[in-house]
């Protein structure tokens, strides 16, 4: 390599990159909006929003995702930094995961077994499967593009949670739609949307996030 190619090059390596949370505050943020305003746009927003959001069960429907994505969010924002550790965030996804268990095994023993499967079915299992992962492809597409601009040490393990961030913000929102109230349902179903959106990240962060 000639000197002045390998100053050029030195010179680019210098040149600062936009923080991979200004990125994120500037492009995932907006973008998970915009997908979920246009999720609701198209699949309708329940009728019995505000009188369904005061009953604390059907609360939680949106509460608890909100809560993950964003643990699920901080953690790989500091993961993108090699220099800091994002240990103390997984402790909110446990705690969350760890409540979640609980209630649906309390709810599953409250009612007789043979309603467990009708009720955890309910009308809409195929349905939830695919809207929730849908709102979140675009969204996770920009995370992972702009954790590209950070220096993860484990690009996998960012991609997940960067799936978990965008799949819990899409099950977040698409709660307002979603008239399925009972926890057996919203748990279950929820979480597995959410995982499937979790196990693409994984997969783009080791395509992608490499360095």
């Amino acid at each position: 390599m000639k000197t002045q190619d390998l100053i050029t090059a030195m010179a680019a390596d210098a040149m600062p990159r936009p923080q991979v949370g200004a990125l994120v505050a500037r492009w995932f943020l907006p973008v998970l909006a915009l997908s979920g305003l246009v999720a609701l746009l198209v699949l309708g927003v329940r009728t019995d929003l505000a009188a369904a959001m005061a009953a604390p069960v059907t609360a939680m429907k949106s509460f608890l995702p909100l809560i993950v994505a964003l643990a699920a969010g901080f953690a790989v924002l500091r993961r993108a930094d090699p220099a800091r550790s994002a240990g103390w965030l997984v402790w909110p996804l446990v705690i969350v995961a760890g409540l979640a268990a609980l209630w649906f095994t309390t709810t599953l023993a409250g009612m007789p077994a043979d309603r467990w499967w009708p009720t955890a079915k309910g009308q809409t299992l195929f349905f939830c499967l695919i809207a929730i992962p849908v709102i979140a492809l675009l969204p996770l597409a920009v995370l992972i593009a702009a954790l590209r601009s950070g220096a993860s040490t484990a690009p996998m393990r960012s991609g997940a949670l960067a799936g978990l961030a965008a799949g819990a913000g899409a099950a977040a929102i698409y709660a307002f739609h979603c008239t399925e109230d009972s926890p057996l349902f919203f748990l279950c179903w929820y979480s597995l949307g959410i995982l499937a959106v979790s196990v693409a990240g994984a997969w783009a962060g080791r395509r992608w996030l490499r360095w």
